[in-house]
């Protein structure tokens, strides 16, 4: 096992509903999840619980700015060097931050997902391996609009309106460049079996 001075730092990045969080939890059961130290990006949006329910709602989500990056980066940063983090709890019916946190120790693999990790270059430039989930948009957006209606109580019209006004042009802009920084593309996500057993086998040959 890789020793707690030189963590494996892995990202995987992709589109919304492109199948990262299956690629992450494929990770996470074949290496075992007491050698890996899971972050997402999704636990570090800024807190808006300063701002009226209006204003909160009309935050472009799918944006850069949107997400407390330099955080995600200093907590990679602390597990790097052997230190315990407290990863923000994030409420997005209220689009806040809870009061509470929890806890993430350090392993031999820190392991992150998010669609935008891969268009900051500081956070970029952390990763050892850099995989990107790349789904064609129709499934994707299928994968999210149900996503959003059964876990965050959205109607079909406003998955919709947010798609069209920010998640589809966000994702041309930030998502989709980024992938030209990706080592590894798996196409289809979780459901590609050849991919992962190579991802899988090449984790645990650096490890």
């Amino acid at each position: 096992m890789v020793s707690r001075q030189t963590p494996l730092v892995i990202g995987i990045a992709g589109g919304s509903g492109s199948g990262k969080t299956t690629v992450a939890q494929e990770i996470l059961n074949r290496v075992g999840p007491s050698r890996i130290a899971f972050l997402q990006h999704d636990a570090y949006y800024k807190d808006l619980s300063g701002l009226p329910p209006t204003q909160r709602a009309a935050v472009n989500f799918d944006h850069p700015n949107s997400l407390e990056t330099e955080l995600l980066t200093h907590h990679i940063e602390m597990l790097k060097n052997d230190q315990q983090v407290e990863v923000p709890i994030y409420d997005f019916a209220t689009h806040s931050r809870t009061d509470e946190t929890f806890s993430v120790v350090p392993r031999g693999v820190v392991l992150v997902e998010g669609i935008l990790i891969f268009s900051e270059p500081d956070l970029r430039n952390i990763f050892d391996v850099k995989i990107f989930v790349d789904t064609d948009d129709d499934i994707r957006f299928i994968r999210r609009l149900e996503r959003d209606i059964a876990e965050r109580g959205r109607t079909t019209d406003s998955v919709v309106k947010q798609y069209l006004s920010t998640v589809r042009p966000m994702h041309l802009e930030f998502v989709e460049p980024s992938k030209r920084y990706a080592d590894v593309i798996i196409p289809e996500g979780g459901h590609n079996a050849a991919a992962l057993d190579m991802v899988v086998a090449r984790i645990e040959s650096l490890l």
